[in-house]
């Protein structure tokens, strides 16, 4: 056999970075300080990549239609099974969780899961068997029934891709997700995953703002894996979200997506002419963060995550110089996991409840 050459991945990497100037490169912003012009216009161009803001105005005047398909009560809770319209023919599946102690209206916490066939029903303990109630558990995946014991209102949804949003002829299949084929048909008309996944977020706030249970002043997001994408991003684009606590996957992108195999849902095209992951966290400040990692996480490399996190901090203490409080990273000491030690000492901190 003749030799033959194999693609230079290390030296093509290196080139895309250095012939990219990241337009809303944050240490441009360190000595003007002009942060809130910088964000307004980062936010903006962000939206539109993803697709979001076609989505948002598209969809604008499109009715909720919120029905009911189910009312359960639990101990220490009721929970709701909902559907609301996110675009024409569209529906978002979700569970609300209330409280039945405490005062109303409750704090609301969004809960986005990852990459896990059945999506919602693992966040909020309908196991289907007693090997995923194990596994589940041993991973703090119950991050619905978590939030709902420390006295919050809950939305726990399907992730559009999986379980209930999943397509047909994925499901049948028994396959994890839709990603792959919603991706590809979204990059063709200039829409994204990650857009339509915040823009579904958006639309269940909009929801929550119905309920006078709840108090939509004090929202967080938080959510595992694919989940802390997703509260990453709707943190980012959406300001409604008071706190944001991403598990999993905060890192550099070329740290994590463009370092190791990743599900296609991960990826924005022309990201990187905007900015690193780090520059697209100071599109949540000042409000208050938790990056959630695990030391042994393969998939997004503790190191670079640490070196994301660096930048994030001199984001924020340029932003907020007077509080040290708003912006943390916690290291869980496995692997890719949800880790609910610190979660909810942070945000009980900034509810102030």
């Amino acid at each position: 056999m003749a030799d033959h050459l194999l693609f230079a991945t290390d030296h093509y990497m290196d080139n895309l970075h250095d012939q990219t100037a990241r337009e809303f490169d944050y240490t441009r912003v360190l000595k003007s300080g002009d942060w809130t012009l910088w964000q307004h216009a980062f936010r903006n161009r962000l939206a539109d990549l993803t697709g979001l803001t076609r989505m948002r105005e598209l969809y604008r005047d499109v009715p909720l239609n919120p029905r009911t398909a189910e009312v359960e009560s639990f101990p220490g809770y009721s929970r709701e099974k909902l559907y609301i319209s996110t675009e024409p023919g569209v529906e978002i599946p979700f569970y609300l969780l209330i409280p039945e102690s405490g005062t109303k209206p409750y704090p609301l916490v969004l809960t986005p899961h990852g990459h896990g066939r059945r999506g919602k029903e693992v966040y909020v303990g309908n196991f289907a068997d007693d090997g995923e109630r194990r596994e589940s558990l041993a991973g703090e995946r119950d991050v619905a029934l978590q939030a709902v014991a420390e006295g919050y209102a809950v939305i726990a949804m399907d992730v559009r891709g999986f379980w209930e949003m999943s397509r047909e002829e994925e499901f049948g299949k028994s396959k994890v997700s839709s990603c792959d084929e919603l991706q590809k048909r979204a990059f063709m008309y200039g829409r994204t995953l990650i857009g339509e996944r915040v823009h579904d977020m958006g639309r269940l706030i909009d929801y929550a703002s119905t309920r006078p249970e709840i108090d939509t002043s004090r929202i967080a997001i938080t959510g595992n894996s694919g989940g802390g994408t997703v509260s990453f991003f709707a943190a980012a684009l959406d300001e409604r979200i008071s706190v944001c606590v991403p598990s999993s996957y905060y890192c550099t992108f070329r740290g994590s997506l463009m370092h190791v195999p990743h599900c296609l849902c991960n990826f924005i095209p022309g990201v990187m002419e905007l900015g690193e992951m780090y520059d697209i966290s100071g599109l949540i400040a000042p409000r208050p963060v938790l990056f959630v990692n695990g030391v042994k996480d393969a998939i997004f490399p503790i190191e670079q995550t640490r070196e994301a996190f660096a930048h994030t901090k001199m984001i924020y203490e340029a932003i907020e110089r007077t509080r040290t409080d708003l912006c943390e990273l916690y290291e869980g000491s496995g692997g890719h996991r949800y880790y609910k030690e610190r979660v909810w000492p942070f945000i009980r901190h900034h509810f102030g409840h």
